[in-house]
């Protein structure tokens, strides 16, 4: 064994050994390159959905119904953005630039969260979001907050924070909604309707069929199985919906005695498939929506690398002085 292959052993056991002992991995650990571009693409992935994600609702924020609609809906929105920036920051701690996110996602080379490229046809889909959107994403993400990578795991700290307030928000719009008019319960079971199926779809594929499940929960990148946190989200989703006076879209639910879980239909993977490839609904729009706000926001990042310029040259002039 040469002497490089052996430094590369010793890092090794003592990246394991820090994994094993829940430790965090910071930027400044050595860890191996799969480790890194595993988290590359899930962070990334993460990013892209919370600024993905803004669009269907930032369309509906001069149409909320009232001003306290309207300041709550802009309030999330905002919230998204943030979350955005502390992934998109975090991740390029493991060295990876903006400008490559930016680029992978844009080309489709980078995923976002499927469950964005459905619209949003009505103000009930604001609380469809909220209610199911969110709340599966909190599901997930409450694991994440013990994932082994440090930066993300502080990230997921304050992004599940503000995620349960925006479940919250959703649940409330489908509450009132559904304690309203016949109308307007029956606009809250057309959102329940059109967006159930989409949000399990969420969790991703079944583990047996997952490329980057194994390597990421042996990893403790992941904490839990995609089916594990899909089950999560029906048993707790099924009771809320229960107050709400709402049907479950979903004709083979059922309680199991035997599981002390609720047993629930398949998902139309093929559809999964379509959407996750670039043939969803929406999936179009929002890339070209994305890269005119990316273009139209060219100024104001040329802007900033001029101050940073003039502030670098300022103090190259007064050192040599």
């Amino acid at each position: 064994m040469s002497d490089v292959e052996a430094n590369d052993a010793e890092q090794l056991a003592i990246f394991e050994q820090l994994i094993a002992e829940e430790m965090k991995i910071e930027p400044r650990d050595w860890m191996p390159e799969a480790y890194r571009k595993n988290l590359i693409r899930q962070m990334s992935q993460h990013a892209h959905s919370e600024v993905i994600g803004m669009q269907p609702e930032g369309n509906w924020i001069c149409r909320a119904p009232t001003l306290h609609r309207k300041l709550i809906l802009l309030a999330k929105v905002q919230d998204e953005g943030g979350h955005g920036l502390y992934l998109y920051s975090a991740t390029e701690t493991l060295g990876v630039t903006r400008d490559e996110l930016i680029e992978a996602l844009q080309s489709g080379a980078a995923k976002y969260a499927s469950i964005f490229n459905y619209p949003a046809l009505s103000w009930a889909d604001m609380g469809a979001i909220g209610w199911l959107v969110d709340g599966a994403a909190i599901v997930n993400q409450i694991s994440l907050q013990r994932t082994s990578y440090g930066p993300y795991s502080r990230a997921m700290v304050k992004i599940c924070k503000e995620e349960s307030f925006h479940q919250r928000q959703g649940y409330e719009v489908m509450y009132v909604l559904s304690q309203g008019s016949a109308e307007q319960k029956a606009m809250a079971q057309d959102a329940l309707n059109r967006f159930w199926w989409p949000a399990m779809m969420m969790f991703g594929p079944h583990d047996s069929d997952s490329a980057h499940s194994s390597r990421s929960m042996n990893w403790k990148i992941k904490r839990e199985s995609n089916d594990n946190l899909r089950q999560k989200f029906v048993d707790q989703t099924v009771k809320q919906c229960e107050v709400l006076g709402l049907e479950m879209p979903d004709p083979d639910l059922k309680w199991n005695d035997e599981t002390g879980h609720y047993d629930f239909g398949e998902l139309d993977w093929d559809e999964f498939k379509r959407v996750i490839h670039g043939n969803g609904p929406c999936n179009y729009q929002r890339i070209k929506h994305h890269k005119k706000a990316h273009s139209d926001g060219e100024w104001v990042r040329e802007a900033v690398r001029s101050y940073r310029n003039k502030q670098q040259m300022s103090a190259q002039t007064e050192s040599a002085a």
